[in-house]
Parts: C-alpha cells; structure tokens; sequence
C-alpha cells in the first residue's frame, strides 16, 4: 500500500456524487487506501467547484476530518510546475493535474486515485509513469 495516497477532483467528486459513473469504483478505492489523502489546493477548488452546493458539506467534512489534506505550496514548485504545463500544453494539463504530477516527484511511495485517464500520458521524471489507480 502506497505511503501517500494522493487524489484529484476527479476522484472526490466520483466518491461524492452517487451519480457518477465512477462512484462504485471510488466508493471501493476509498475503502481501500487508507486516510489521511492528499491533494493540492488548484484540486480541491476544481471538486467544489464541479460539485457544487450539493456536494460542498462533503469535502468540508472531509477536510474538517483531516481525512483530506492539502500538502502541496505551489510556490516552492512554481518552476517545475510551469515546465510540466508548458510540455502538455496541447493534452492541455491543466494546474490542479500539473502540482499533482509534481507531487509524485516529490513524495514518496505515492499512488494517485483519479478517474482522468490523461494521467497516462502524463510523466514524472521526464520518463516515469506516474503512478495512478484508474478504473478499468
């Protein structure tokens, strides 16, 4: 099991909204990877963005819980990140899944819960996969 379990939007709001195709698939994951995750800031903003009023009491909890950390200051990485954002500018990366990438670089023993499948095109290190659960 991954010592850092790392998450993006795309994974809270699959957990969060039962409407999601994905949410057995999270609703597993989340049992699965031990607590406490973490994400960066630019994740967090897309997921209560796309969730909404319906779904924002969820991730409160989540945080309020420290179930669901952010970990990751862009400032001291805003070098790398650009980098990455400028290298999958035609995918497009977008920030929140540029810090994420970052954070595999940086943390060890990582695995990353996220249904955006652009994380296999994406590479940390220059050549290394990044390491993500996707649903099948």
């Amino acid at each position: 099991m991954a010592a850092n379990v790392l998450v993006d939007a795309s994974f809270l709001i699959a957990l969060i909204n039962r409407q999601d195709s994905n949410h057995g698939w999270a609703a597993a994951q989340a049992s699965a990877f031990p607590r406490p995750w973490k994400t960066c800031e630019p994740a967090l903003s897309e997921a209560f963005y796309m969730l909404g009023k319906s779904g924002a009491p969820q991730l409160i909890t989540l945080l309020a819980r420290r179930a669901l950390i952010c970990s990751f200051q862009i400032d001291e990485h805003v070098g790398d990140v650009i980098k990455l954002l400028q290298k999958y500018a035609d995918v497009p990366m977008s920030l929140a899944d540029a810090c994420l990438v970052r954070m595999t670089e940086v943390l060890s023993d990582t695995a990353l819960l996220t249904t955006d499948s652009d994380f296999r095109i994406y590479r940390r290190h220059g050549r290394q996969a990044v390491p993500c659960v996707l649903p099948r």
